[in-house]
Protein backbone atom coordinates (compact mmCIF):
# COMPACT_ATOMS: atom_id res chain seq x y z
CA UNK A 1 0.00 0.00 0.00
CA UNK A 2 1.25 3.14 -1.12
CA UNK A 3 -0.58 6.38 0.25
CA UNK A 4 0.42 10.00 0.22
CA UNK A 5 -2.07 12.35 2.50
CA UNK A 6 -1.90 16.17 1.57
CA UNK A 7 -4.21 19.12 0.26
CA UNK A 8 -6.62 21.54 2.69
CA UNK A 9 -10.34 22.83 1.79
CA UNK A 10 -9.68 24.91 -0.68
CA UNK A 11 -7.38 22.59 -2.75
CA UNK A 12 -9.39 19.40 -2.52
CA UNK A 13 -8.26 18.27 0.91
CA UNK A 14 -10.36 17.45 4.15
CA UNK A 15 -12.96 19.08 5.16
CA UNK A 16 -14.74 20.06 8.23
CA UNK A 17 -18.12 17.05 7.76
CA UNK A 18 -16.39 14.09 5.73
CA UNK A 19 -19.12 13.13 3.67
CA UNK A 20 -17.70 11.53 0.29
CA UNK A 21 -13.94 11.54 -1.05
CA UNK A 22 -13.48 12.14 -4.62
CA UNK A 23 -11.79 9.38 -6.16
CA UNK A 24 -10.31 9.57 -9.64
CA UNK A 25 -9.08 6.25 -11.46
CA UNK A 26 -5.44 6.40 -13.32
CA UNK A 27 -4.32 2.69 -13.61
CA UNK A 28 -5.64 2.17 -17.13
CA UNK A 29 -3.72 1.08 -19.78
CA UNK A 30 -4.42 3.81 -22.22
CA UNK A 31 -3.59 1.73 -25.06
CA UNK A 32 -5.91 3.06 -28.10
CA UNK A 33 -4.63 6.65 -26.95
CA UNK A 34 -0.45 5.30 -26.61
CA UNK A 35 0.39 6.99 -24.09
CA UNK A 36 -0.60 7.90 -20.33
CA UNK A 37 -3.71 10.00 -21.30
CA UNK A 38 -3.98 11.36 -17.51
CA UNK A 39 -0.91 13.38 -18.49
CA UNK A 40 -1.92 14.85 -22.03
CA UNK A 41 -2.20 18.73 -22.20
CA UNK A 42 -5.92 20.09 -22.95
CA UNK A 43 -7.27 23.69 -23.73
CA UNK A 44 -8.59 24.57 -20.27
CA UNK A 45 -10.62 27.59 -21.07
CA UNK A 46 -9.53 31.00 -19.51
CA UNK A 47 -6.95 29.08 -16.93
CA UNK A 48 -4.81 28.07 -20.31
CA UNK A 49 -3.43 24.77 -20.59
CA UNK A 50 -3.73 21.87 -18.30
CA UNK A 51 -3.21 18.48 -18.31
CA UNK A 52 -6.64 15.82 -18.36
CA UNK A 53 -6.38 14.63 -14.87
CA UNK A 54 -5.73 18.46 -13.78
CA UNK A 55 -8.83 19.56 -15.51
CA UNK A 56 -11.04 16.63 -13.58
CA UNK A 57 -9.54 16.99 -10.12
CA UNK A 58 -10.35 20.54 -10.53
CA UNK A 59 -13.90 20.12 -11.20
CA UNK A 60 -14.64 17.43 -8.54
CA UNK A 61 -12.55 18.52 -5.57
CA UNK A 62 -15.32 21.47 -4.98
CA UNK A 63 -17.88 18.86 -3.94
CA UNK A 64 -15.93 16.39 -2.30
CA UNK A 65 -14.23 16.76 1.40
CA UNK A 66 -11.42 14.96 0.93
CA UNK A 67 -9.85 13.89 -2.51
CA UNK A 68 -8.13 10.79 -3.95
CA UNK A 69 -6.04 8.91 -6.87
CA UNK A 70 -6.01 5.39 -7.33
CA UNK A 71 -2.62 4.53 -9.57
CA UNK A 72 -0.59 1.71 -10.14
CA UNK A 73 2.10 4.30 -9.93
CA UNK A 74 0.64 6.94 -7.74
CA UNK A 75 3.95 9.19 -7.51
CA UNK A 76 3.14 9.83 -11.44
CA UNK A 77 0.41 12.23 -10.29
CA UNK A 78 2.27 13.80 -7.03
CA UNK A 79 1.47 17.43 -8.12
CA UNK A 80 -2.34 16.90 -7.63
CA UNK A 81 -3.07 17.91 -3.71
CA UNK A 82 -4.43 14.74 -2.28
CA UNK A 83 -4.09 11.11 -1.07
CA UNK A 84 -2.59 9.27 -4.13
CA UNK A 85 -3.10 4.90 -3.00
CA UNK A 86 -2.44 1.92 -5.22
CA UNK A 87 -4.73 -1.32 -5.82
CA UNK A 88 -5.13 -3.42 -2.09
CA UNK A 89 -5.72 -6.31 -4.06
CA UNK A 90 -3.82 -8.07 -7.41
CA UNK A 91 -5.52 -7.87 -10.38
CA UNK A 92 -6.21 -5.16 -13.09
CA UNK A 93 -9.44 -3.41 -13.85
CA UNK A 94 -11.67 -0.70 -12.09
CA UNK A 95 -13.41 -3.01 -9.49
CA UNK A 96 -10.16 -3.48 -8.37
CA UNK A 97 -9.71 0.57 -8.04
CA UNK A 98 -13.00 1.41 -6.48
CA UNK A 99 -11.80 -1.50 -4.09
CA UNK A 100 -8.78 0.45 -3.40
CA UNK A 101 -10.83 3.86 -2.99
CA UNK A 102 -13.29 2.10 -0.72
CA UNK A 103 -10.94 0.76 1.37
CA UNK A 104 -8.35 3.97 2.01
CA UNK A 105 -11.37 6.74 2.44
CA UNK A 106 -12.18 7.96 5.40
CA UNK A 107 -15.86 9.42 4.35
CA UNK A 108 -19.68 7.67 4.25
CA UNK A 109 -18.91 6.79 0.20
CA UNK A 110 -16.72 8.00 -2.57
CA UNK A 111 -17.46 9.22 -5.84
CA UNK A 112 -15.18 7.76 -8.61
CA UNK A 113 -14.73 8.96 -12.40
CA UNK A 114 -12.26 8.17 -14.90
CA UNK A 115 -8.64 10.40 -15.18
CA UNK A 116 -10.44 11.39 -18.93
CA UNK A 117 -13.43 13.07 -17.99
CA UNK A 118 -13.33 16.48 -18.70
CA UNK A 119 -16.42 17.30 -19.26
CA UNK A 120 -17.95 16.70 -15.91
CA UNK A 121 -20.80 18.58 -14.55
CA UNK A 122 -20.80 19.75 -11.22
CA UNK A 123 -24.63 20.07 -10.68
CA UNK A 124 -25.25 16.45 -11.36
CA UNK A 125 -22.59 15.30 -9.48
CA UNK A 126 -24.03 17.03 -6.59
CA UNK A 127 -27.50 15.36 -7.35
CA UNK A 128 -25.77 12.02 -7.31
CA UNK A 129 -24.02 12.95 -4.08
CA UNK A 130 -27.09 13.93 -2.46
CA UNK A 131 -28.82 11.08 -3.61
CA UNK A 132 -25.74 9.11 -2.15
CA UNK A 133 -27.44 9.13 1.09
CA UNK A 134 -30.15 6.78 0.27
CA UNK A 135 -28.69 4.35 -1.69
CA UNK A 136 -25.40 2.09 -1.67
CA UNK A 137 -24.66 3.00 -5.61
CA UNK A 138 -26.22 5.59 -7.81
CA UNK A 139 -25.18 5.50 -11.37
CA UNK A 140 -25.84 6.89 -14.30
CA UNK A 141 -28.30 4.69 -16.98
CA UNK A 142 -26.72 5.74 -20.59
CA UNK A 143 -27.82 4.60 -24.08
CA UNK A 144 -24.62 3.23 -24.01
CA UNK A 145 -25.74 1.03 -20.72
CA UNK A 146 -24.15 1.90 -17.05
CA UNK A 147 -21.95 4.13 -16.22
CA UNK A 148 -19.78 3.00 -13.18
CA UNK A 149 -17.12 5.40 -13.69
CA UNK A 150 -19.64 8.41 -13.18
CA UNK A 151 -21.18 6.98 -9.95
CA UNK A 152 -21.42 7.00 -6.17
CA UNK A 153 -20.82 4.23 -4.01
CA UNK A 154 -20.94 3.38 -0.14
CA UNK A 155 -18.37 1.67 2.19
CA UNK A 156 -21.25 -0.69 2.81
CA UNK A 157 -20.37 -2.01 -0.84
CA UNK A 158 -17.09 -3.09 0.05
CA UNK A 159 -17.80 -6.55 1.31
CA UNK A 160 -19.61 -7.17 -1.81
CA UNK A 161 -16.95 -6.05 -4.31
CA UNK A 162 -14.13 -8.61 -2.38
CA UNK A 163 -16.40 -11.30 -2.09
CA UNK A 164 -17.28 -10.38 -6.09
CA UNK A 165 -13.55 -10.43 -6.93
CA UNK A 166 -12.68 -13.30 -5.05
CA UNK A 167 -14.60 -15.15 -7.04
CA UNK A 168 -12.74 -13.58 -10.22
CA UNK A 169 -15.18 -11.51 -11.19
CA UNK A 170 -14.53 -8.16 -12.81
CA UNK A 171 -17.52 -6.94 -13.83
CA UNK A 172 -18.80 -3.90 -11.71
CA UNK A 173 -22.01 -3.84 -12.94
CA UNK A 174 -22.26 -7.63 -11.29
CA UNK A 175 -22.15 -5.95 -7.99
CA UNK A 176 -25.50 -3.94 -9.08
CA UNK A 177 -27.23 -6.68 -8.95
CA UNK A 178 -26.67 -7.53 -5.08
CA UNK A 179 -26.40 -3.82 -3.89
CA UNK A 180 -29.25 -0.99 -3.02
CA UNK A 181 -28.77 0.47 -6.67
CA UNK A 182 -30.24 3.99 -7.73
CA UNK A 183 -29.91 4.40 -11.48
CA UNK A 184 -30.47 8.03 -13.45
CA UNK A 185 -32.58 7.41 -16.60
CA UNK A 186 -31.53 9.96 -19.18
CA UNK A 187 -34.58 12.15 -18.45
CA UNK A 188 -33.49 12.85 -15.19
CA UNK A 189 -29.63 12.99 -16.36
CA UNK A 190 -31.10 16.17 -18.51
CA UNK A 191 -32.20 18.12 -15.83
CA UNK A 192 -28.82 18.50 -14.12
CA UNK A 193 -26.33 17.95 -17.57
CA UNK A 194 -28.89 19.02 -20.76
CA UNK A 195 -25.98 17.76 -23.00
CA UNK A 196 -25.42 15.06 -21.63
CA UNK A 197 -21.65 15.78 -21.47
CA UNK A 198 -20.50 15.40 -18.04
CA UNK A 199 -19.63 11.12 -18.77
CA UNK A 200 -17.95 12.04 -21.90
CA UNK A 201 -14.56 10.08 -22.04
CA UNK A 202 -11.19 10.44 -24.20
CA UNK A 203 -9.53 7.12 -25.19
CA UNK A 204 -8.20 8.32 -28.70
CA UNK A 205 -6.14 10.80 -29.74
CA UNK A 206 -8.72 12.27 -32.18
CA UNK A 207 -11.43 12.39 -29.47
CA UNK A 208 -8.64 14.33 -27.13
CA UNK A 209 -8.49 16.64 -30.69
CA UNK A 210 -12.19 17.38 -30.82
CA UNK A 211 -12.24 18.66 -27.11
CA UNK A 212 -12.15 22.81 -27.17
CA UNK A 213 -13.21 24.56 -24.49
CA UNK A 214 -14.04 28.37 -26.63
CA UNK A 215 -17.06 29.51 -26.31
CA UNK A 216 -18.42 28.47 -29.88
CA UNK A 217 -17.94 24.89 -29.38
CA UNK A 218 -20.95 22.93 -30.94
CA UNK A 219 -20.80 19.25 -30.95
CA UNK A 220 -18.74 17.96 -28.09
CA UNK A 221 -18.21 14.35 -28.07
CA UNK A 222 -20.77 12.13 -27.26
CA UNK A 223 -20.56 9.99 -23.64
CA UNK A 224 -19.78 6.46 -24.19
Amino acid sequence: MNADVSGNPADGGERAHPTVTGVILAGGSSRRMGRDKALLPLANGSRGEARLIEIVYQRLAPLCDQMAVVAKDPERYDFLPCMRVNDVLDGTGALVGIHAALTHCRTRGVFVVGCDMPRLQPALLQHIINLGARWQVVVPDLPSGLEPLHAWYSRDCLATIEAQLARGERKISRCFEQLQTRRLVRTEIRQFDPQMVSCTNVNTPDELAALDDSPGRQNPPRPR
